[in-house]
């Protein structure tokens, strides 16, 4: 992508400046978003998105903006697929909601931290091995297969090895304090339960990580619109799990969607890998020419389709069951 230098260092160094302020309003006022607030962010951060993708447009071509735009809804969807996991981390901890915020932006952070290391490996690595399209496009589609079935046993949040040690090293309070790290009780500083809960939002990011960054290369190879369409998904992350609250679990079809087009990625990975195949063992270590392209416009309007009718069977689901529920209730 011919793309100024200039102008991307200075679209990194403006996201920076965004999320720098988003550290330093929180960190002197944390509190509970209302709905006012969140819906501005949400519609910021989505339109501040849109209008990247036009000066991608502008600067390059249709074609990487088609990219760019592909690849954020795909992060976007992934991370609304998220939010699940840090409601249930979340209410498994017992977070007040007036420091859920501060959690979510360090988690947002972590992420960020997380994907430009995976995005760097990734970018160095399919520089060099094109046959680790074949590796992600695997993954991909069990990713799918495990969205598509096993979603609900997946639910349940489960501590892994590392909250359980903390829990069993760390001298920790009993309640959040100040929403600090570290708290003073009976004269000694010991460690509050927000270190656990990073913890646990650390890790899960280390997960979501590898499952996104494989699932955008199969839609752009160029590093810079990767990174950024992360940065536009995760920056509106914080203000979207406010605004959404109790309304996540109305999205009944949001899995079977995203493992929809998590699998559609993985197949357009697969193709891409035998196009460019140097394997000795598949086709005579020759490129499958015989496998066909799946433009760039196709991708979008797979992603953007899906999302739509996705989204529309959930809230019909939603509306059906709700008199189900009013009569269930008036029963008891």
């Amino acid at each position: 992508m011919d793309v100024p230098a200039w102008v991307q260092w200075s679209v990194l160094g403006a996201l920076i400046v965004l999320l720098a302020v988003d550290v330093w309003v929180i960190g002197r006022r944390p509190h509970e978003p209302s709905i006012r607030e969140s819906t501005r962010g949400v519609l910021f951060f989505i339109g501040l998105a849109l209008l990247f993708g036009v000066g991608v447009y502008f600067l390059a071509d249709a074609r990487y903006a088609g990219e760019f735009y592909a690849g954020w809804l795909t992060e976007y969807s992934l991370s609304v697929d998220n939010l699940f996991v840090f409601l249930i981390i979340m209410s498994r901890f017992k977070v007040p909601r007036v420091y859920q915020q501060k959690v979510l932006l360090i988690g947002i952070v972590l992420a960020l931290v997380l994907r430009g290391i995976f995005i760097v490996a990734g970018a160095a690595a399919i520089e060099r091995f094109i046959w680790v399209f074949f590796l992600f496009g695997g993954f991909l589609l069990y990713t799918a297969w495990n969205l598509a079935f096993h979603h609900e046993e997946e639910e349940e949040f489960k501590e892994n090895v590392l909250i359980r040690w903390s829990r069993r090293v760390l001298p920790i309070s009993k309640d959040f304090g100040d929403g600090k790290l570290r708290t003073v009780v009976d004269g000694k500083r010991i460690w509050t339960p927000m270190v656990v809960v990073l913890i646990a939002i650390g890790t899960t990011d280390l997960l979501f990580a590898f499952d996104s960054i494989p699932a955008i290369f199969g839609l752009t190879r160029e590093p810079f619109l990767i990174f950024t369409a992360n940065v536009f998904a995760l920056m509106g992350l914080r203000q979207l799990y406010f605004l959404l609250g109790g309304l996540l679990d109305r999205l009944v079809y949001l899995s079977v969607g995203l493992a929809f087009i998590l699998g559609f990625i993985g197949v357009k990975l697969i193709f891409e890998a035998l196009h460019e195949n140097s394997l000795p063992f598949i086709n005579g270590g020759h490129h499958v020419e015989w496998v066909p392209e799946v433009p760039i416009w196709l991708s979008l309007a797979v992603i953007v389709g899906t999302l739509v009718v996705t989204t529309l069977a959930s809230l019909w689901k939603s509306r059906r069951m709700s008199p189900d529920r009013e009569l269930t209730s008036v029963d008891s």
